[in-house]
């Protein structure tokens, strides 16, 4: 028996590919499929299910392209969806055979209605592994507010009651030793203060975890998992119903986006189609020369994450500027979040854009220090904090304004476009972004701060607040 977590780390995803006497299965596969298929034809194995722990929110799931390649037969948890695709409604407690092992459902509502876990049992019937989707993380669990966004009846408060009652009969009651693979860690927007591993036991899970302490009541339950929860990113209803209804292939979506333009047919492009120009390069490289009106999202960070709370349309047509040789890259990470229409990428990246003689903009970027040299001299400057307000709340310099990329369209607000403003988040990422964002909407005198709320604390030259522990990341 072979038991792998393939896990993401732009998306805190964990897919898992178990395979046994020749027999595959793949639990919650990302949209881009080929890995798994060449793993089981690595093992000689046919892979026999796709085993999915609910309609996922936040990124689109490879089931359906994946069932399509190899013969699999998808696999759902209890649920009265009607779906754009063929699949099988498991019933809970129902046990599917692969190879020598047993994999058998649990159904665990609460994070959806149709949220279910997989149990893993073993060649000898010894129960060893538990594959918990959005249900059980390592330190949280899912958050219970997302199904009602596409489910309107049901609410946070129903939502949370079924979730405890999954926790509380379902899974305390299984062995201490099972292992605990969960479909996300933390950076993930599906739980509030998730732990950076990425699996345990359950034994300390039942330990560490707050919503797993005995003599937890309902009613303490409900009000303890609803604590801190912000809206959620607004394509995730989005994703949950591509999850559902259907989508484009994966390879339909590499060809569109996968065409290479010079400089004078993406400039022509660009100005005869409603395409968003992201740069996905570092913040400091976007800095010094950009195409005017493009964003920065950089592709070495929570790249999806934040294409999927900054671009309101998951239909919007999308032109990129990359490094060389990352476009294959961007344009799988864009689809992961059901982000399809990308419809090409600079040829040569910005480095041809300068050499056909192309306009460029450029954004102010100073380091914390050079910002500590400003403040002393002006303590009136205005600052503006773009991390979450979770962040913010945590810890913060003395007179910021907490303004947050999350919600970039409601800070904007809060930004005259005739004063001067210093802009930072924690590393550098997100302030380049707020930034890129403003500045393509007419706003010119935003200053990036590289480097952060890291690098100002480090230098020891600010008055910052009291440090206060967040009680969620969201």
């Amino acid at each position: 028996m072979k038991v792998e977590q393939i896990y993401t780390g732009c998306l805190a995803q964990g897919a898992y590919y178990i395979e046994s006497k020749g027999e595959a299965v793949v639990i919650d596969p990302l949209r881009e499929v080929q890995p798994y298929i060449d793993k089981a034809e690595k093992d000689n194995a046919k892979i026999k299910y796709v085993f999915e722990t609910h309609f996922h929110a936040d990124f689109v799931s490879g089931h359906i392209d994946l069932a399509k390649k190899t013969g699999a037969k998808i696999v759902f948890g209890p649920t009265t969806a009607k779906t754009g695709f063929e699949m099988y409604v498991a019933e809970d407690g129902e046990i599917f055979s692969v190879g020598d092992i047993k994999i058998k459902v649990i159904h665990t509502p609460g994070h959806t209605m149709e949220s279910s876990c997989f149990l893993l049992i073993d060649e000898n019937g010894k129960e060893t592994s538990l594959f918990t989707g959005d249900t059980l993380f390592i330190g949280d669990v899912g958050r219970p507010d997302l199904a009602q966004h596409v489910i309107s009846e049901l609410t946070e408060e129903k939502l949370a009651g079924h979730l405890c009652d999954s926790l509380q009969n379902k899974i305390l009651p299984l062995d201490d030793e099972l292992i605990v693979y969960p479909a996300h860690g933390a950076g993930s927007a599906c739980g509030k203060n998730m732990s950076k591993e990425t699996s345990d036991t359950l034994g300390n899970q039942k330990k560490t975890n707050y919503a797993l302490r005995p003599g937890l009541t309902r009613e303490v339950f409900i009000g303890e998992v609803l604590h801190g929860l912000m809206p959620p990113p607004g394509y995730f209803p989005k994703n949950v119903l591509m999850n559902i209804q259907g989508y484009e292939s994966i390879d339909t979506v590499m060809e569109r986006g996968q065409k290479a333009l010079s400089p004078r047919e993406f400039e022509l492009v660009a100005n005869e189609t409603h395409a968003l120009v992201v740069d996905t390069r570092s913040s400091k490289d976007f800095a010094k020369a950009f195409i005017p009106n493009s964003i920065n999202l950089g592709i070495d960070g929570s790249f999806a994450v934040w294409v999927g709370t900054l671009i309101p349309d998951i239909k919007q047509e999308i032109l990129v500027v990359a490094d060389k040789g990352r476009e294959e890259e961007i344009i799988t990470r864009f689809a992961r979040v059901g982000y399809d229409f990308t419809i090409g990428y600079l040829d040569g990246g910005i480095e041809a854009w300068i050499a056909d003689g192309k306009e460029t903009d450029h954004i102010p970027n100073i380091t914390a220090h050079e910002f500590a040299e400003i403040e002393a001299k002006n303590p009136e400057i205005n600052i503006l904090d773009v991390r979450k307000k979770s962040e913010f709340d945590s810890e913060h310099i003395i007179g910021a304004e907490n303004a947050p990329l999350d919600y970039v369209n409601e800070s904007m607000k809060m930004v005259n476009p005739s004063k001067k403003y210093y802009v930072h988040c924690a590393g550098g990422y997100r302030s380049m972004s707020f930034v890129s964002i403003l500045k393509s909407r007419g706003y010119d005198n935003l200053i990036n701060v590289d480097g952060g709320f890291k690098e100002i604390k480090e230098s020891g030259k600010f008055k910052l607040t009291d440090y206060v522990c967040p009680s969620t990341m969201l």
